[in-house]
């Protein structure tokens, strides 16, 4: 379910009139038919989320793509459909949990006689990063696929309010985005920066400096800014800030704490700089999204 701009003459997409799908998507340009109408949700976008959905599908429903850009995480919630790995249709059931790498061909199609129902996230990735699926190949494994389904159902109904709340959008999208994560963490590879982004979220209050980290790491500054930029797609500064708005919303939706309070918990003394940072992460100043979440 790539976007258009990536597909040739090899890229389709059939649904069929008894297919049925509920999807939640960050571009508000993105004008496909079966997109079109669904609700726009730009937080997505803070961990690279085209769209998210679950669909009710039988023959003749089929999706192609010659080259995806970005992971596609599938789960199997009823009934059974089929995937392509190396060239030859997989049946994938009832349980199954389906990771598409990203920069590869992706297909699915519903099985005849069969209503197949699951749930998916489709990540939009840069070819520079990493993406959450690091493996090369398509990875099947049985798991727990209820959550990802309740979490995706959970956006979308929060969508369909009529008052927009950042706050309860980010709660759902956190999980969404962990389930996906987590399903993924056996095949990610070996993540040298673990440990400096474990220490800096342990001490948000404090004025990280680029030597700080290159001691955490062992690496020299030029080796750090690459990896990271190869395994985040940003910056070391940058993804200390991420860190930073991450727990500032989190902090605004759990506390009542006061803006400036959190402000400093998360490295900034200056509320305005603050303030600036987190509308430029968010869309919205942090008094503006605490009252939208109340």
């Amino acid at each position: 379910m790539a976007n258009k701009t990536n597909e040739d003459e090899t890229d389709h997409e059939i649904f069929g009139e008894a297919t049925r799908w509920e999807v939640v998507r960050a571009d508000a340009d993105d004008d496909r038919t079966w997109l079109a109408e669904s609700p726009v949700c730009s937080l997505l976008q803070l961990h690279q989320i085209a769209h998210v959905g679950r669909m009710w599908a039988s023959v003749p429903f089929e999706v192609i793509r010659s080259e995806a850009s970005g992971t596609f995480a599938l789960v199997v919630l009823d009934g059974e459909g089929e995937t392509m790995i190396d060239g030859r249709w997989r049946t994938v059931t009832k349980g199954d949990i389906c990771l598409l790498p990203a920069f590869a061909p992706t297909a699915i199609r519903a099985k005849k006689g069969a209503t197949w129902h699951f749930a998916w996230v489709r990540y939009e990735e840069a070819r520079e990063t990493s993406p959450i699926l690091s493996s090369n190949s398509p990875v099947i494994h049985r798991g727990l696929v209820k959550p990802l389904s309740y979490a995706i159902a959970g956006l979308a109904a929060e969508m369909e309010q009529e008052k927009d709340e950042p706050a309860m959008l980010h709660h759902w999208i956190e999980l969404i985005h962990g389930f996906v994560a987590r399903a993924a963490r056996p095949y990610q590879g070996d993540d040298r920066l673990w440990r400096v982004w474990r220490e800096v979220e342990q001490d948000l209050a404090r004025d990280w400096s680029l030597a700080d980290l290159e001691k955490i790491a062992h690496l020299g500054q030029e080796h750090l800014r690459r990896l990271t930029n190869q395994q985040l797609g940003r910056s070391p500064i940058q993804q200390i800030t991420h860190l930073r708005m991450r727990r500032a919303v989190s902090r605004l939706t759990t506390s009542e704490d006061k803006v400036e309070t959190i402000a400093r918990e998360v490295g900034y003394d200056n509320p305005f700089t603050f303030s600036n940072a987190f509308k430029r992460w968010t869309g919205k100043r942090p008094s503006d999204f605490r009252e939208l979440g109340n």
